[in-house]
């Protein structure tokens, strides 16, 4: 047995993050995977699991503690020396008054535009400030929509209240504020794809049994980057301001998949350097980690340009929404 140190793993971009929730306590007994803690970014919830089998000693970290990879989560006295955790050395980060609950970006924005964070009114998770509270904030009063007085429909029958999940909050906030915040024009067209299914269905037909096939969802992912590269208007960001454009010369491709916990939106990075078939197998990677709530946060972190399929579905057409600070959407 040995004393291990379990530590907050790397998240990319993210720099701070939200402890909220915490499912261990000393004394506890977990196995390599068990979940700890769950962590709240601007876009997903998270959790952590244990990289080692063992009994946990001490918890370090508390629910709505804001933390930063390599922080301390648990000692814990280990059963299986074969697993070794992780070493991060801690980010030294310098929070304002946390009065107010938000990242250092938001709090950062909030400063560039003069906004009070007093007078905002927040809709993440915990009475956590997002930057699209901000961006609500900012508008002309006249513009912003207000929620309108709600029926007493039990009068006219049996209701029942269901709680939202935690995924669900946070995507239906995300998606409410650039449907009022970004101006959406739809365009419809139809295109003749009998050649690509005719060399889709030959492709498949030389895979080996037990192979992934080919979707036509893949084509299209491969067939967008090549369009964002000849049309880089549409693989951008607005700067705050709204008189400069911050143009990406990379190319990763965020997937919406619809789950039991909510709408996620996995990342295909690099699609540009990559080939059909590599395409085909981190899509199902992503689409099934999604499904199972096991996707890791830069999973979900990076994308320059959305696709919103129903094509399991069927129909025709549908009007998407922008995946704010995206641009456009197919």
């Amino acid at each position: 047995m040995a004393l291990e140190k379990i530590v907050v793993p790397e998240f990319g971009e993210v720099q701070t993050i939200t402890v909220v929730d915490v499912f261990i306590s000393a004394g506890d007994k977990v196995e390599v995977e068990t979940s700890l803690i769950a962590l709240e970014s601007e876009k997903a919830v998270m959790e952590i699991p244990s990289p080692f089998a063992g009994v946990i000693k001490e918890v370090l970290i508390k629910e709505n503690d804001t933390i930063v990879s390599g922080d301390l989560i648990a000692l814990i006295e280990t059963t299986d020396s074969g697993n070794v955790a992780d070493s991060f050395s801690p980010v030294e980060i310098k929070e304002e008054n946390l009065t107010f609950h938000a990242t250092p970006s938001v709090r950062g924005y909030a400063r560039e535009h003069g906004i009070d964070l007093s007078t905002v009114t927040p809709s993440g998770l915990n009475g956590r400030i997002l930057l699209e509270d901000l961006q609500t904030t900012a508008m002309p009063s006249d513009m912003r929509v207000l929620d309108p007085p709600l029926e007493d429909f039990s009068k006219y029958g049996e209701t029942e209240e269901a709680a939202l999940g935690r995924i669900q909050k946070i995507s239906g906030s995300h998606l409410y504020r650039s449907w009022i915040t970004i101006p959406h024009v739809t365009h419809f067209d139809e295109a003749d794809i009998t050649g690509l299914e005719s060399f889709r269905k030959k492709l498949n037909g030389e895979l080996k049994e037990g192979e992934i096939r080919l979707s036509i969802l893949v084509f299209i992912i491969k067939a967008v980057s090549v369009v964002l590269k000849e049309f880089p208007h549409f693989n951008c960001s607005l700067l705050p301001g709204g008189e400069k454009i911050l143009l990406k010369k990379y190319y990763h491709i965020g997937i919406a998949v619809d789950t039991p916990q909510g709408l996620v939106v996995p990342v295909l990075k690099d699609v540009d350097r990559k080939g059909l078939r590599q395409i085909r197998t981190e899509l199902n990677q992503l689409s099934s980690s999604a499904r199972k709530g096991k996707l890791a946060i830069p999973d979900i972190q990076g994308a320059t340009f959305t696709i919103s399929s129903l094509g399991g579905i069927g129909g025709t057409g549908f009007t998407p929404i922008v995946n704010g600070p995206q641009v456009a959407v197919l």
